[in-house]
């Protein structure tokens, strides 16, 4: 396919970087992200994170002066929406919205994050608690930073595997318009939607349109799978070194309907020190 200048709006690429607000805009710069998204501190404790009002400032200048951007914030893995433990909701509730607010702080598109697991209850009540959880997060809340659900890959009894989790979820909060999505590629594959092949991309996007609307997807994941379609396991892969491939992914980047939103790297890295260079040049080649 000849190279040249992509069909339709140009596309946005970056990648997740560490370093939280300190360090994280170099990181950016240094693998030719055009945006990206942070974890606000250890994403594996329930510790707060605490910004000091410098280090905001001088994150937020930072971005407007290499012209980053959008900043995607990625949640907490601990929170759990769903949960049947009394402390453990409690904690994920408050870990949620304190990250919401430190995400709005650093004007954050959206806080990113995984809704929980449903453990020994059934979905539809699972479904109901998230609900719930999440009306207690956005109690009060007047910011700009929306929360933002994202795809699971279908472990165990995670929720939003399937397009209805996230409907019903949205339906159930009446709509709120701080409410947003988030695909990730892998997590797409493992739960079964064939995103590798012409006819298998064609029926994810209908169903997605028809489900959840793409009014409401902020930013896509960009991760090739290990594991086959419908695996069911989060295991991430370079672009075009997985089962998803070149092929899927030049067709993902070139539809009309995914090249509105960012496309954010959370591969492994071809030097195992996640999102780099050669990975966006590959997305970028591709949607060419």
């Amino acid at each position: 396919m000849k190279s040249g200048k992509p069909k339709g709006e140009t596309l946005l690429f970056g990648g997740h970087v560490n370093g939280g607000v300190k360090g994280s805009v170099s990181k950016a710069e240094e693998i030719g992200a055009q945006v990206m998204q942070i974890f606000l501190g250890s994403p594996q404790s329930w510790q707060d994170a605490a910004l000091l009002d410098r280090d905001v400032d001088l994150f937020v200048s930072q971005v407007a002066e290499k012209k980053l951007g959008p900043v995607f914030v990625h949640g907490n893995y601990l929170v759990n929406l769903a949960s049947n433990d009394p402390t453990n909701l409690e904690k994920s509730i408050h870990k949620l919205r304190h990250t919401l607010y430190l995400s709005d702080r650093i004007r954050a598109q959206a806080l990113i994050f995984h809704p929980g697991a449903a453990g020994q209850t059934t979905k539809p009540q699972a479904l109901k608690k998230v609900v719930a959880s999440i009306k207690q997060v956005l109690k009060g809340y007047k910011g700009d930073t929306k929360l933002a659900l994202e795809v699971c890959a279908g472990a165990g009894t995670t929720i939003g595997d399937r397009f209805s989790d996230l409907s019903t979820i949205i339906e159930q909060l009446n709509g709120d318009e701080r409410i947003a999505v988030c695909l990730d590629t892998c997590h797409l594959y493992a739960a079964g939607y064939d995103v590798s092949s012409a006819s298998g991309l064609k029926a994810t996007i209908a169903e997605f349109e028809k489900e959840v609307g793409f009014g409401r997807l902020v930013a896509i994941h960009a991760n090739d799978s290990k594991t086959p379609l419908g695996a069911r396991k989060d295991r991430h892969e370079n672009i075009g070194k997985g089962c998803i491939g070149e092929d899927g992914f030049r067709r993902m980047l070139q539809h009309k309907a995914l090249r509105r939103v960012p496309w954010i790297l959370e591969v492994p890295g071809f030097s195992e020190n996640g999102p780099d260079r050669e990975n966006l040049e590959i997305l970028r080649r591709l949607a060419s």
